[in-house]
């Protein structure tokens, strides 16, 4: 990042939906209900699948990991577009600005990759059954998720070193509520076509790679599950690669919608409405996805429920002996003392 840049604009000042100010105090509404129920809803993924021995297994321990992502991926949004929503206009240095961008780049890099890394298991356990716990063993998952993470912060920093060569020395004003590649490109005044074809390039690469190892994963699923002959054993392979189907779909589809074309081509306008979808909602929806069409999260959750409800009436069988106990030592003592 060059020193230039920084010297000649010191911040860049959000400008969120200041054009259309009948729509703020909805947004943020919606925003805020969304964030809540996206922190509540992946925390507590990862809380259950903590807690229940039988959640135990690579499809549960990479579905944490994506649990994680959503939830930082959204923390690292929400709270300052709220107050740009709320309040206007607000600023954000140019470090910062930068670091968002970093973060939320590398978290939605590492998404891709996981996506793919998701798939392969699937295609693992129902293609190669027999060889699944020493393919998908505890410490090669640890590998494989380490793996991700790295090559979505690498992936990164191409993109945030790509931009931060580029000069800013105009407008500070970001029509957008939060520091994303495309506007900063329309803000610079500098020649961006190298930068925006090496980020177009290294975008496409992570989404297209994780992609392709997503439908081969599928092709030989799909291929494996049609020669079963019983059509429970079917119903139940494809019941476990629905909820990671429906989730890729609408993840790829709003990541490829926005950076596998030229930043001229999308309104600013039309850029802010997909951003919410995908900078608010995905995140969101994922743990809504994994359980409510995944029968073994709901069993999971039923489960620690009946768990805490038995330790609750225990606790309350117990004291109510013990008080019991208390009441009847009570009313027995003054006959004790008579007699003696």
């Amino acid at each position: 990042m060059s020193m230039e840049n920084s010297s000649v604009i010191s911040e860049f000042i959000f400008l969120g939906f200041d054009d259309q100010p009948e729509l703020k105090i909805p947004i943020f509404i919606m925003s805020l209900i969304i964030y809540i129920i996206t922190v509540v809803g992946n925390l507590g993924l990862v809380l259950l699948i903590r807690m229940d021995s039988q959640l135990h297994t690579p499809m549960y321990f990479f579905l944490g990991n994506l649990a994680v992502l959503d939830f930082c991926y959204s923390s690292n949004i929400t709270p300052k577009a709220l107050e740009i929503f709320l309040s206007g206009g607000r600023p954000i240095s140019f470090t910062g600005c930068f670091i968002q961008m970093y973060l939320f780049v590398a978290l939605a890099s590492t998404e891709f990759i996981l996506f793919g890394l998701m798939a392969y298991d699937r295609y693992v356990a129902i293609c190669n059954p027999l060889l699944y716990t020493s393919i998908m063993s505890h410490i090669q998952c640890i590998k494989m998720a380490g793996g991700a993470f790295a090559g979505g912060f690498l992936n990164s920093i191409i993109h945030t070193t790509l931009v931060g060569t580029l000069s800013f020395c105009q407008s500070n004003e970001i029509n957008h509520f939060f520091c994303e590649i495309p506007p900063l490109l329309k803000l610079s005044c500098s020649d961006t076509f190298v930068a925006e074809m090496l980020v177009f390039i290294c975008a496409g690469a992570n989404m297209l790679g994780s992609l392709l190892i997503i439908l081969s994963s599928y092709t030989c699923i799909l291929s494996t599950v049609l020669k079963m002959n019983s059509a429970e054993s079917r119903q139940k392979a494809f019941s476990t690669c629905s909820s990671h189907l429906v989730a890729v779909i609408v993840f790829y589809g709003t990541g490829l919608f926005i950076y596998l074309q030229p930043s001229s081509k999308l309104s600013e306008n039309r850029n802010k409405f997909v951003s919410l979808f995908y900078a608010f909602i995905i995140p969101m929806l994922n743990p809504l996805i994994y359980s409510l069409r995944n029968k073994e999260v709901k069993d999971a959750l039923r489960r620690q429920i009946d768990k805490n409800n038995f330790h609750i009436y225990s606790n309350c069988f117990e004291q109510k002996i013990q008080m019991h106990a208390i009441v009847r030592t009570v009313y027995t003592w003054p006959r004790w003392r008579t007699r003696n």
